[in-house]
C-alpha cells in the first residue's frame, strides 16, 4: 500500500508543479517559496528544534496558546512551524513573526521529506488536529523522532475519506507515540482507524485555551461608539460561498423591522473578499469594507471585513455572531471566538468540524441551531429582539468556554514527558 501511495504522489507531482506555478502568476511571494514544497530552503542552525504543522488559518490559531508555552518553557529550543495554504502562512507571521522559523510542508515524496528533515532536524513532531501523511511518519519513525498529533480530532466525514486506505492509515498511525485528542469521540475515531489505544489519551481543546487579543474588548466598544451604541449588529464570521447570499437575504429582512441594523461580514477566504464585496454592493446595500473605510459609520447596512486575522475585536463589537461553513456541508468553523466574548451563538445545520464544542454551547444554552437558509433571518431578528436572552445566551457561552480550558497544560505534560526520554 505504501509502495502504491508513494507511486501515486509520484505521478501527481506534474499536477503538482503546474499547480504551483498558476498560484505564483497571482502571488510573487508564493512562487519563490515553491521550492520548500520539495523539501529545498536555505535554514539556520535548526538542530534539536521543536516542530509544530499547522496546516491552515484554523489551527495555526490552534495552536498559538501551545507555541507560546513552548516559547515560555524551551526558549533556547528553535521553534519550526510549517503550514500548507498561504492564509496559514500570513497568519503564523502575524502571530509569532520572526521568533518562529517558517517553511512550507513539502509534499509527501520521500525524498522531499528526507531533506526537509534534514535541514529542520527536530527533536520533536507535532500535528496539529488531522494530518496523515504516511511517507513523514515513516521518516519520522525511522529517525527516532518522537511524533505525537495534538488537539487530535477525527470527524466522521474524514472516517469515511481514510476508509479506502484504511491499512496504510493504520501503519502510519503506528508510528505515533501520542494522539492528545480533543474528545472521547475523537479517542474512539482514532482507535477504529487503527491507532494503538495505549497512546491515545483525551486532553480536551486547545482552542478554548486561546489568548484574547489584548485590547480587543475595548476596540470592540470604540467601533460601537462610533458607528452608533444603540443600532442592533450581528456578524457572520467565516461564510463560504453559498452562504454570503443567505446572509444578505437575512439582513434584508432585519433592515425591515430593524432599518438601522449593521451586518458585519467576514468571508473565511482571502481570495473572495473582493467577489463578496460585490455582491453585496450589487444588492444596493450601503458598504463599507475594513481595508478602504477601516471603522463602518452611521450610514452603512454592512461591513465587509476583507482582512485576516481580525475578527475578535469585530465579535466583540456584536450582539450575536452567526458562525459560517455551517449552513453548507463545509462542517462548520470556531464557535469558541464568540464564546469567549459573551457573544451568543448561532449554526447551521452542518457542523460535523466542531461537533463537541457545538453540541456542548447549544445544550448549555450558548448558541441556537438555524434550521436552514430560510430561518436564519427570522431567528437573528429574535435575538435582535431580545436583549435578555441576549445576555442569557452570552452568558452561557462564556461558561462553558471557561469550563474547558486547560488543554494545553495537559499537552505540555505529555510533551515534556516526551522530551525527558
Amino acid at each position: 500500500m505504501r509502495f502504491l501511495y508513494t507511486l501515486a504522489m509520484f505521478l501527481v507531482t506534474p499536477l503538482l508543479v503546474l499547480r504551483l506555478l498558476t498560484r505564483g502568476v497571482h502571488s510573487r511571494p508564493y512562487h519563490r517559496r515553491w521550492r520548500e514544497r520539495f523539501g529545498l530552503f536555505d535554514a539556520p542552525d535548526l538542530r534539536g528544534s521543536l516542530w509544530v504543522h499547522a496546516v491552515s488559518v484554523g489551527e495555526v490559531n490552534a495552536a498559538e496558546p501551545l507555541v507560546k508555552a513552548l516559547q515560555r518553557d524551551y526558549p533556547n529550543a528553535p521553534l519550526v512551524i510549517t503550514t500548507v495554504t498561504q492564509t496559514g502562512t500570513a497568519r503564523v507571521h502575524q502571530l509569532f513573526g520572526d521568533s518562529v522559523f517558517h517553511v512550507y510542508l513539502p509534499y509527501d515524496l520521500p525524498f522531499a521529506v528526507r531533506g526537509f528533515i534534514k535541514r529542520i532536524r527536530p527533536r520533536l513532531a507535532l500535528i496539529v488536529e488531522t494530518e496523515i501523511w504516511p511517507n513523514l511518519y515513516f521518516a519520522c519513525h525511522r529517525r527516532g523522532i518522537p511524533l505525537m498529533i495534538v488537539n487530535a480530532r477525527l470527524s466522521e466525514r474524514s472516517m469515511r475519506g481514510y476508509k479506502p486506505f484504511r491499512a496504510l492509515a493504520r501503519s502510519a498511525l503506528r508510528c505515533v507515540r501520542l494522539i492528545a485528542a480533543q474528545s472521547s469521540t475523537d479517542a474512539a475515531r482514532y482507535r477504529l482507524l487503527g491507532a494503538d489505544r495505549q497512546h491515545i489519551l483525551v486532553t480536551g481543546n486547545m482552542k478554548f485555551d486561546m489568548p484574547i487579543p489584548k485590547g480587543a474588548v475595548a476596540y470592540g466598544a470604540s467601533m460601537r461608539e462610533h458607528w452608533g451604541p444603540r443600532r442592533p449588529v450581528w456578524m457572520a464570521a467565516s461564510t463560504h460561498e453559498g452562504e454570503e447570499l443567505a446572509v444578505l437575504e437575512a439582513h434584508l429582512k432585519v433592515l425591515k423591522r430593524l432599518p438601522d441594523a449593521l451586518l458585519l461580514l467576514a468571508p473565511r477566504h482571502p481570495e473572495r473578499f473582493r467577489l463578496v464585496e460585490h455582491a453585496v454592493r450589487s444588492l444596493g446595500f450601503a458598504v463599507a469594507t475594513r481595508s478602504m473605510d477601516g471603522v463602518p459609520s452611521a450610514s452603512h447596512q454592512v461591513c465587509v471585513i476583507d482582512a485576516m486575522g481580525e475578527l475578535m475585536p469585530f465579535f466583540a463589537a456584536s450582539e450575536l455572531a452567526f458562525v459560517g461553513g455551517s449552513l453548507v456541508p463545509i462542517g462548520g468553523h470556531n464557535v469558541l471566538e464568540p464564546a469567549a466574548l459573551s457573544v451568543p451563538v448561532l449554526v447551521g445545520p452542518y457542523t460535523f468540524n466542531f461537533e463537541e464544542i457545538t453540541s456542548s454551547l447549544i445544550q448549555q444554552g450558548g448558541a441556537e441551531r438555524v434550521a436552514d437558509v430560510d430561518h436564519l433571518g427570522p431567528d437573528v431578528l429574535k435575538l435582535l429582539l431580545d436583549r435578555g436572552r441576549r445576555e442569557r445566551m452570552g452568558q452561557a457561552a462564556q461558561q462553558v468556554f471557561e469550563h474547558e480550558r486547560g488543554a494545553v497544560q495537559r499537552v505540555m505534560r505529555l510533551i515534556d514527558s516526551l522530551l525527558q526520554e
